[in-house]
């Protein structure tokens, strides 16, 4: 493993060699020397009239190679450093045996990259990445950023990845959050509160399970591994050539470091047919990963994906996401608790959308089988989950919707609030409004008690969509659920005098104590293992002091539904 020795913000103390890698391509946008002087950068909007408190030395990341000392541009007018495309970039990866640090800057700077921030060198055949010694999380190179900080990038060409081998630490406060945004966002502060794909997304690529690949063994009991004479170099979603990246391996206990009251915002790009970037894109990562305090604000496309691995990731915000705000796929089997979703009054697709197999409808019914058989299926665990469900049947993804279960995914929900939020009345009664759709293997899965959702509440203009294999969705639901198909024009599912019939929440989105809530005009009878329906109540809000858009003093614009 590498030495991983912190290296100083300034161009003095930075000492430390590169790992190398032959010639680097360097972006003819910005091919000059770094002038590592102190000065303005003339980039950002002033101060509000502030005194900055200016540093003495240059507070800009900075690290060594073969040329010398790469550091930021940093601005004293502005306090914001700036990083050009020959301190990193697509075509020029972090690559170091030292973390590279990025501080949280004096007076609100900023992180400003000119390109993308990629740590690590991208592997596409096994015999390169072995002879790097690229065996695990850990081996390669390694960011941290410092609580408070925020980064910003400049358009949606331009992403932030994190490749196998090497690791981030982020690991923010509760009053300090990491946030990871755009130039437009952070620095000139004209983006609007629901805009999205003003730069590209993150993606971390792990040595986690993926059922793209060829395994012997079985998951479930430990023996999995990449079969003989098989690589397991899976293309990231992302750019072509030096944009392309890879993940995938036998290894779901894989660490790619720590994410920490986390918060990426206004993110997507669609780089081409059925390849769009997220919010934060987790590729085969591993349960040594750790997550919590999540949130992805406003994206393009989804605001988390899971390709396979066993991240675990609790205290998750979805917010203002145009197609899922939680998307599972290609074998993943970790757990999600404590999610609150809310959908824009304008658009959102599903809240969960869950696929088993990878490329499903390109397999026969053995491979199938024999996939569900090793426990290369998805089989994810959703504890504590609040979704508020758009009213729109006109956004950019299609209606808005809650959980849809397909192609082998047999997970295990419990603790869970499904609702139409109210104002159905612009769609009323359309299939597509649904709380819960179950298809393919799964809904088999469903029926033979391997599928499970327990103790939860759904209340939707649609409650289910589909029926399990000739069986009743509906009826299914009811065993172990309380739900409730809503009047035609909708119903306000906060707690409510005007509405007797339903009461869930009260002041927006905290869940109602059990006992309080009310369900076809009578009591709830699920029983939470841990006393709580839904993601987050009033006297445990985690979302206080560091989430973006559900507080008063730290949004662009109050919450939909609910009235100020």
């Amino acid at each position: 493993m590498k030495i991983q020795t912190l290296l100083s913000i300034t161009a003095l103390s930075a000492a430390l060699a590169a790992c190398g890698g032959g010639d680097v391509v360097i972006d003819a946008q910005n091919n000059s020397p770094v002038d590592n002087s102190v000065g303005d950068n003339s980039n950002n909007v002033d101060n509000g009239g502030e005194t900055p408190t200016t540093p003495t030395t240059n507070p800009c990341a900075s690290y060594t190679d073969a040329s010398g000392v790469i550091q930021g541009d940093y601005s004293a007018a502005t306090g914001d450093c700036t990083y050009r495309t020959n301190f990193v970039s697509l075509n020029k990866p972090y690559v170091g045996e030292g973390e590279l640090f990025l501080a949280d800057l004096p007076n609100d700077g900023v992180h400003i990259f000119n390109g993308s921030l990629v740590i690590g060198q991208n592997y596409d055949n096994d015999a390169d990445r072995i002879a790097a010694g690229i065996m695990q999380g850990g081996d390669g190179s390694v960011l941290r950023i410092e609580a408070g900080a925020t980064l910003a990038f400049r358009s949606a060409d331009d992403y932030f990845v994190i490749n196998r081998g090497s690791q981030v630490f982020a690991e923010g406060e509760a009053g300090a959050p990491i946030t990871v945004t755009s130039v437009s966002d952070a620095v000139d502060g004209t983006v609007d509160p629901e805009a999205d794909g003003e730069w590209g997304g993150m993606i971390i690529n792990g040595f986690g399970v993926t059922n793209k690949c060829e395994y012997t063994g079985s998951v479930d009991d430990g023996t999995i591994a990449i079969a003989p004479g098989e690589e397991c170099n899976v293309e990231a979603e992302g750019k072509a050539g030096a944009g392309q990246t890879h993940y995938g391996g036998d290894n779901n206990d894989d660490n790619s470091g720590v994410l920490n009251y986390f918060i990426v915002k206004h993110t997507g790009a669609q780089v081409a047919a059925g390849n769009e970037l997220n919010g934060i894109s987790f590729d085969a990562v591993g349960s040594g990963t750790l997550v919590d305090y999540l949130q992805a604000y406003s994206t393009l496309d989804d605001g988390i994906e899971m390709f396979g691995g066993a991240v675990n990731i609790s205290h998750y915000i979805g917010m203002y996401v145009r197609d899922d705000s939680i998307d599972i796929d290609e074998g993943y089997r970790g757990t999600i608790s404590h999610a609150l979703v809310i959908q824009s009054e304008n658009y959102g697709n599903q809240c969960v959308e869950s696929d088993g197999i990878g490329s499903h409808d390109k397999k026969d019914q053995a491979t199938i089988t024999d996939f569900i058989t090793r426990g290369l299926h998805s089989q994810a665990k959703i504890n504590n989950l609040t979704c508020i469900i758009s009213p729109s049947n006109q956004g950019t993804r299609g209606e808005g919707a809650g959980i849809r279960i397909r192609e082998a995914h047999m997970p295990e929900i419990k603790n869970t609030i499904m609702t139409t939020a109210y104002g159905a009345e612009t769609n009323p009664g359309t299939e597509d409004h649904f709380c819960l759709r179950i298809e393919h293997e799964s809904g088999q899965a469903a029926l033979d008690d391997i599928l499970t959702i327990e103790d939860s509440v759904f209340a939707c203009t649609v409650l289910t969509k589909g029926d399990l294999n000739g069986s009743s969705t509906l009826d299914w639901l009811n065993l172990e659920n309380d739900t409730m198909a809503t009047l035609t024009g909708g119903e306000n599912p906060a707690d409510d005098a005007t509405d007797v019939n339903i009461a869930l929440f009260t002041n927006g989105f905290y869940s109602l104590p059990v006992a309080d809530m009310v369900i076809n005009g009578g009591a709830v009878t699920a029983t939470p293992d841990n006393d709580l329906l839904g993601a987050v109540s009033m006297d445990d809000d985690w979302t206080a002091n560091w989430a973006y858009g559900l507080h008063e003093g730290n949004r662009g614009q109050a919450l939909w539904f609910v009235a100020e």
